[in-house]
């Protein structure tokens, strides 16, 4: 029988299951896998990156496009730790890739050679990792390789996606097992992972919905991961429900349709917190209510559940209930249990369908009294010609430059907040974040793993000033694979989101080390981000005045190659809230537009 290699054995699963790239960084722990990878590099493309994390990032927003994985490779000690807050956005975002990571061979295993992990336990890497990944795998024997990695690939993609981890030491890679043997393993497994909600919970849902004067749907992530975009409209439709949707889950519904109302929670819509404050009912799809999309669970500034009634839908049993009380609790894939109510809801009778539909609107009108204020408060500043440019012009500039299937790839800071508050997403997966971890970086390396998996889509990352300086060698990446990728550095002269926080709980004046500054001249210091670009074979160009900004947008976005704008931005605009959001025991601040004045 024909042996193998067990990097070899990785590669060809790897190429067999249609995985086109494997992002990493070279290391001697790693160096039988980059073997494996050079006899196959016409099927398997390997991307080098100058960071470990921006490989995770990049693999992280190449599924969310790609809807399929990647792979990641690093080598052992610091080549693989590098990997922990890119994965643990991943994770946290429930996104998909395979992290394969090197390990010191076992043979030196308890002498503590150079760069293992764990002084007290051999090998001890995978605990590292444990808890930002679905499963750790170990194999420590090539023959051990098959089962693992079945396993592992059939577990990244069942139920709730999420990233999973392959440790192999340096030996197993180049270590053989026999092709035959590894064949009988390597079976596939497919799971069906679009469960539907009970008949009887099913049939509940929908009289609650059918009997709702205010009711409201909202959306969450999991809509898009379960490709029901589609579902959802139609039953918003339908029954003439308005749809809020989660910032993570924006772009799910048009931003442009009659019964979208924006994003909920502190830096959410007016009309999308008014609206879900107000509701009777609530059919909430894929989300997991965290703190930042409800207000910290404040009652009666994002939701007041109960009295509101909730119907809560998530293929993740562990969600329901977590934080909020459901009246239905229903486990199962969302495109599937919507296509069971659409079907439930055809058996209804056309004229009750349209009694309940003149039924709801009041409740209609009063949202849409909601929308033309605040419409009224966030137009006027789109249209700003001050100077350092401000947060809403940069974001209306940036919306009219950009097609309708555009990817924006949002970085962590005061920048995000303004794409939760004032990006209008007009189709699902067009705008990326880093939602639940909030790892910075994700926006910086995240949009090269995004144009790789969409090359005929434009890609523009907005990143703040700081995290573009954690990441700046992303830009070398994009230059040596020509992978053109716009940045569009939200540059305010430091970290201004917690800059913010610092100066709004503990008092004007007590800011420290979240501004950028020369401490000899005291003047607000930035790097010359244009100048960086070009310095590393990109394109680059400063942007200080409103009426530049689009002529360079949709230069950058034809030109081919990769383009970093350094954008100045007034650092004394904040982003409007809604609703609140809670550092306990800190007290919460109150909204600053609408505060009790939707009252029904």
């Amino acid at each position: 029988m024909a042996a193998i290699k067990g990097a070899e054995l990785i590669v060809d699963f790897l190429i067999r299951r249609g995985v086109p790239y494997v992002f990493g960084l070279c290391g001697h722990g790693i160096l039988g896998f980059l073997d494996a990878v050079y006899d196959r590099r016409d099927e398997l493309k390997a991307i080098s990156v100058h960071h470990e994390a921006c490989a995770a990032f990049m693999a992280d927003a190449y599924f969310r496009v790609a809807q399929r994985p990647v792979a990641t490779f690093t080598s052992c000690g610091p080549g693989s730790t590098n990997l922990v807050p890119a994965i643990a956005s991943a994770f946290m975002d429930s996104s998909a890739f395979l992290a394969i990571t090197g390990n010191v061979p076992t043979s030196q295993w308890n002498r503590g050679p150079f760069q293992e992990s764990g002084r007290y336990f051999q090998g001890e890497f995978v605990n590292v990792l444990r808890p930002y990944v679905k499963r750790s795998f170990q194999p420590t024997r090539a023959d051990m390789l098959p089962l693992a990695l079945r396993q592992a690939y059939t577990l990244m993609l069942s139920g709730r996606p999420g990233p999973v981890h392959l440790d192999v030491p340096l030996n197993v890679f180049v270590e053989t097992v026999e092709r035959e043997e590894a064949e009988r393993e390597l079976w596939d497994c497919p799971i069906a992972s679009r469960a539907g909600a009970d008949p009887a919970d099913l049939q509940e849902a929908l009289r609650l919905l059918l009997s709702a004067q205010r009711p409201v749907i909202v959306a969450g992530h999991g809509v898009e991961l379960s490709q029901a975009e589609s579902e959802l409209l139609r039953l918003a439709e339908q029954l003439s429900i308005p749809v809020v949707t989660t910032p993570l889950g924006k772009g799910v519904i048009d931003a442009r349709h009659r019964l979208s109302l924006g994003a909920t929670g502190r830096n959410g819509s007016y009309p999308a917190n008014a609206a879900t404050r107000h509701a009777d009912v609530i059919l909430a799809l894929g989300t997991r209510f965290d703190d930042r999309s409800t207000s910290s669970w404040l009652p009666g500034f994002t939701y007041r559940i109960p009295p509101t009634r909730l119907i809560h839908v998530d293929i993740d049993p562990s969600e329901i209930g977590r934080n909020y009380q459901p009246t239905v609790g229903i486990v199962g894939d969302i495109r599937t249990v919507l296509r069971q109510l659409l079907e439930a809801l055809s058996a209804c009778a056309t004229t009750a369908l349209e009694t309940r539909a003149a039924a709801r609107r009041s409740w209609l009108e009063k949202i849409g009294e909601w929308q033309r204020k605040w419409e009224a408060h966030v137009n006027e500043p789109r249209r700003s010609e001050a100077v350092p440019l401000r947060p809403e012009r940069v974001i209306s500039e940036l919306r009219a430059a950009l097609p309708e299937d555009a990817i924006v790839v949002s970085d962590v800071g005061v920048h995000h907040n303004w794409l939760v508050s004032a990006f209008p997403a007009y189709r699902s997966r067009t705008l990326l974040q880093s939602f639940g971890f909030a790892s910075m970086g994700f926006g910086v390396a995240g949009a090269l793993g995004a144009k790789l998996a969409a090359p005929e889509r434009s890609v523009v990352s907005v990143c703040g000033d700081g995290g573009f300086l954690m990441w700046p060698g992303t830009v070398a990446t994009a230059v040596e694979y020509a992978i053109p990728v716009v940045w569009l550095v939200w540059n305010n002269y430091g970290y201004c989101s917690i800059r913010d926080q610092q100066l709004g709980y503990f008092g004007s004046g007590r800011e420290l080390v979240t501004s950028f500054v020369e401490e000899q001249s005291g003047r607000l210091f930035s790097a010359d981000f244009a100048a960086l670009a070009r310095a590393m074979g990109a394109d680059g160009y400063l942007v200080e005045r409103p009426g530049d900004l689009g002529d360079l947008l949709h230069q950058a976005l034809t030109s081919g190659r990769p383009t970093v704008l350094d954008v100045r931005v007034d650092r004394e605009v904040r982003p409007p809230a809604t609703a609140s959001w809670e550092l306990p025991p800190l007290p919460h601040p109150l909204p600053n537009f609408g505060w009790q004045e939707d009252q029904l």
